[in-house]
């Protein structure tokens, strides 16, 4: 199936490209999750503005923490030595986002602007306190990650709004991982849960904890934390954090007639235990 007849234009930077975003309008970077759409009718924007080649969209800045383009693609995130160094949970998803074609293209922006609730990237920005930075015609804001996704496919962007960069915290001295069921298919989480776990002398300080695929938005798991921090992450706390999790994601379940919302619930107990230990190491 074709998509509906659209006007097109090309912005060198982000100002020009606020400047042309119409009231009906979408911002193309990848295009890995707005084409799909808008070739099944599911979207119909009247205008794309082309933000794909705007250098200040693009680049991996390490400098305490980590600053990421919008424009950056998930393959360049996977391999940066920065990002591996700092944030090794979100270097492992977004080397799990679809195959090397749509990491290739594909930009950490456009996904989280699409908020996939089975995408990977989600789950570890949530997790590992990112904050997402966006400017729109009245100015720039930032929104923390967990704030950032709202419900299934929603954000908090107003319209005309574009994602300039996402910015995480350093999370080198952390235990942290992402580990995903993935659909045999698609290869998009069935369940995926990221874990931060920061360790003082055999103790865990803090622990932050969320899940995607399994629920409508990612969602930062307050239970399973709760269960983690003040302990050893010993057998005990990790099957009392398992438990909690299945609490923590009630209210925001998702499922389908193959691996219906009951099912999701039980294996983010099984993935949590997964991560926690891929976080161990």
């Amino acid at each position: 199936m074709w998509p509906n007849k659209f006007d097109y234009a090309r912005a060198g930077s982000v100002d020009e490209a606020l400047s042309l975003i119409s009231e009906d309008g979408k911002y193309l970077a990848g295009g890995h999750s707005l084409l799909p759409v808008m070739k099944l009718r599911l979207d119909a924007p009247g205008q794309l503005v082309d933000i794909g080649r705007i250098p200040e969209l693009q680049g991996i800045s390490a400098n305490g923490g980590l600053t990421i383009g919008a424009g950056t693609t998930h393959d360049a995130i996977a391999t940066s030595a920065d990002v591996q160094a700092m944030c090794a949970a979100l270097a492992s998803a977004c080397g799990q986002v679809g195959d090397q074609g749509v990491r290739n293209f594909g930009t950490l922006g456009g996904n989280i602007a699409h908020a996939d609730p089975a995408s990977d990237p989600p789950t570890v920005l949530v997790a590992c306190g990112a904050t997402v930075n966006i400017r729109g015609a009245d100015g720039s804001r930032s929104v923390a990650a967990q704030d950032f996704f709202v419900d299934l496919f929603e954000t908090a962007l107003e319209d005309g709004e574009l994602i300039t960069s996402v910015s995480l915290p350093n999370c080198s001295d952390c235990q942290c991982a992402y580990v995903k069921f993935p659909h045999p298919a698609s290869r998009y989480a069935i369940v995926g849960v990221a874990v931060c776990l920061k360790m003082d002398g055999g103790t865990c300080a803090q622990a932050d904890v969320a899940v995607g695929g399994a629920t409508v938005k990612a969602v930062k798991c307050a239970g399973a934390e709760a269960a983690l921090a003040g302990t050893t992450v010993d057998e005990a706390a990790v099957n009392a954090a398992a438990e909690a999790v299945k609490a923590d994601i009630a209210d925001w379940l998702a499922g389908d007639i193959a691996y219906p919302e009951s099912y999701r619930q039980q294996m983010a107990g099984v993935y949590l235990k997964r991560a926690i230990a891929a976080a161990q190491g």
